[in-house]
C-alpha cells in the first residue's frame, strides 16, 4: 500500500512538475531547495512533502528505463 497524501500535495507537485520537468531530479535534497525557492511555502513539513512527491514521481516514472536497460546488457 501507498502513503495517503493531501491532495494539495499532489496538486502542487503535479503543477510543478509540469512547469519546470528538467530541473528536477531523484534527488530529495535538491528537490526540496528547488521547492522552497519556486514557491512561497513558508512551512517546512508542506515543503518536504511536496519535494519527497515530486522525488517520489521522478522515480516511479524512471523504473521503467532501468528495467530496459538492465535486460539489454544480459542480453548481451
Amino acid at each position: 500500500m501507498g502513503k495517503v497524501r493531501p491532495e494539495r500535495v499532489k496538486k502542487v507537485a503535479r503543477e510543478l512538475l509540469e512547469r519546470f520537468p528538467e530541473k528536477f531530479t531523484t534527488n530529495f535534497e535538491s528537490n526540496k531547495k528547488l521547492v522552497a525557492s519556486l514557491t512561497n511555502i513558508s512551512s517546512a513539513r508542506l515543503r518536504n512533502r511536496i519535494a519527497g512527491y515530486i522525488t517520489r514521481l521522478l522515480t516511479i516514472a524512471q523504473a521503467p528505463q532501468v528495467a530496459e536497460t538492465i535486460e539489454s546488457e544480459e542480453t548481451e
